[in-house]
């Protein structure tokens, strides 16, 4: 909230919900009745009473102008974060119908929670300058080449064993169980390799996936193989695709691009989740340069990443790239104003040329799973030679037919379409999304990679907000 009475959307505040369960039980909390002494201020600042269970109500605050986020504090026990509470609170605000009015003072435990902020803010800037000053360059180099000798080592392991499991057949693979891909990506991690110990427990997995699984064990043996004959050779690379490889095996590296200062849309946002960590993923769209960005924070398994940015928010901040061709990932640096709402959307772009989007950035990284494209003016249709859905494109010049058309009953051209994946046509995102088109072209940003196109967030044809599907 950057001016005063600028509230967000029910659905950008149900976006921050770290689950199912609590955006659910948010929802309910969400009406004046068990609020009492709620109020707001232009800087940026809601807060309230909750009623609970006990004699006492729960103390709830929240800083939705922090330019890192929302931030959050409740005097109830939940480990949750944001709570149902603060989820509930942020709802009520968003209503604005004065359930949570304007007031110029903080309560005193709502300053208190302020202030104590700020300070561990302020301290914390200190502490990360007197850090970088403090660095040891020639021990940084030295730690850096014992840890390339080490995923060097585990590099040839699984190349060894790769070899092994082709020489032996695929077969042996399914005979094998999971047990054998476990202990090579513990190998891995002993290696410092992280990104091969990811690959290799997929890897594990695909035998038991269904039919055809053979061929996707091949394709990903050979993308893996791949991967290590680039980071052997990695001397003789390009620069930038030395630092993809770098990176696919799983090398730490700084964002050093150079900052770029712009209005940044926030796109989608989601996370994925393993036994180990919650991984957070943002896409950020800049409204003045046109570039894609794409933030990951983390969390502890069970825990969400404290960076949390609603979808159609857009904030003036800077972003500092990482190394490697055709890379999006970049470090969230300075940021100048709070989220606020943005009637701007991303530049859209046909079928098509989404799909010659994917293969150029594919030529750049062959690892590239998929790639970050709006599709503009698109149906969502079943795809009854596939059984799934698609999203079909509907451009004017093919839902006209020509007069020879008309004439001789010939069928009109074919429709171009990106098949939605299975993953995201089983989920509710779908139903979300073909409500909103009603049959009628929409604006839809998501991910475009070998197995679909995955929606993340649309827009309808004329006027309206960003509708978060994921």
């Amino acid at each position: 909230m950057t001016q005063q009475g600028v509230r967000w959307t029910a659905d950008q505040v149900l976006a921050l919900a770290p689950d199912a369960p609590s955006r659910k039980a948010g929802s309910k909390l969400g009406v004046a009745g068990p609020w009492s002494e709620a109020g707001s201020s232009g800087e940026g600042m809601v807060w309230g009473h909750c009623k609970g269970s006990g004699s006492k109500p729960y103390q709830t605050v929240v800083d939705v102008a922090d330019a890192a986020g929302p931030a959050y504090k409740c005097s109830c026990p939940s480990r949750k974060f944001p709570c149902k509470h603060a989820l509930g609170l942020l709802l009520l605000w968003a209503g604005a119908d004065g359930s949570v009015p304007d007031a110029q003072v903080l309560p005193d435990w709502a300053e208190q929670w302020a202030q104590g902020r700020r300070k561990r803010a302020e301290a914390k800037r200190e502490a990360d300058a007197g850090g970088a000053t403090a660095a040891d360059p020639e021990a940084a180099r030295r730690r850096a080449e014992r840890r390339a000798d080490r995923v060097t080592a585990g590099v040839s392991e699984l190349e060894q064993r790769l070899t092994d499991l082709l020489r032996g057949g695929l077969a042996s693979a399914e005979q094998s169980g999971y047990g054998m891909w476990e202990e090579t990506a513990a190998r891995m991690v002993d290696a410092q390799a992280p990104g091969l110990a990811a690959w290799v427990r997929e890897l594990g997995s695909i035998p038991a996936s269904g039919p055809g699984w053979p061929v996707r064990l091949l394709e990903e043996c050979a993308l893996l193989h791949l991967l290590d004959r680039g980071w052997l050779r990695r001397d003789l690379l390009p620069a930038g695709l030395a630092a993809t490889v770098r990176s696919r095996v799983g090398l730490p590296a700084p964002a050093d691009g150079r900052p770029t200062r712009d209005l940044w849309l926030v796109l989608a946002q989601y996370d994925s989740t393993d036994s180990r960590l919650t991984t957070r993923r943002t896409w950020l769209y800049g409204t003045e340069s046109g570039h894609t960005a794409l933030l990951l924070s983390y969390g502890a398994a069970g825990r969400a990443p404290t960076l949390s940015l609603p979808v159609g928010l857009a904030l003036d901040a800077e972003l500092s790239a990482y190394a490697g061709d055709g890379q999006l990932r970049a470090d969230l640096g300075e940021r100048f104003t709070a989220p606020a709402p943005s009637p701007v959307r991303p530049k859209g772009a046909g079928v098509a040329e989404a799909a010659a989007l994917y293969g150029d950035a594919l030529s750049r990284d062959p690892w590239l799973e998929s790639w970050p494209v709006t599709l503009s003016r698109v149906i969502p249709t079943p795809d009854e030679a596939r059984g799934g859905w698609q999203l079909a494109d509907a451009a004017d010049d093919l839902d006209r037919p020509s007069p020879e058309q008309l004439s001789s009953e010939r069928p009109g051209p074919e429709r171009l379409a990106l098949p939605i994946t299975p993953k995201a046509a089983s989920g509710p995102g779908l139903w979300r999304l073909a409500a909103l088109s009603g049959g009628a072209p929409v604006t839809v940003f998501g991910e475009c990679g070998h197995r679909g196109f995955t929606p993340l967030t649309a827009w309808p044809e004329g006027p309206g907000e960003a509708v978060a599907l994921w």
